[in-house]
């Protein structure tokens, strides 16, 4: 298990490699990635609701 000066260390390196305008960017991608992915598993939800009610509204078949 990595200690809280391993974790300063390793936010220094990659802060020095990278830059904090570049980080800034990777994090806003990865925020609107997971808003993608939310929106897009909410969309299924509704998605599945809606064939739940639809098969539920389907009139019974008469066999005489």
């Amino acid at each position: 298990m990595l200690g809280q000066w391993e974790w300063l260390v390793i936010l220094l390196i990659v802060l020095l490699l990278f830059g904090v305008g570049r980080i800034s960017q990777v994090f806003a991608e990865l925020g609107k990635g997971i808003r993608a992915f939310r929106e897009g598993l909410q969309g299924e939800e509704s998605n599945a609701q809606v064939e739940d009610a639809s098969e539920d509204k389907t009139p019974p078949s008469s066999t005489a």
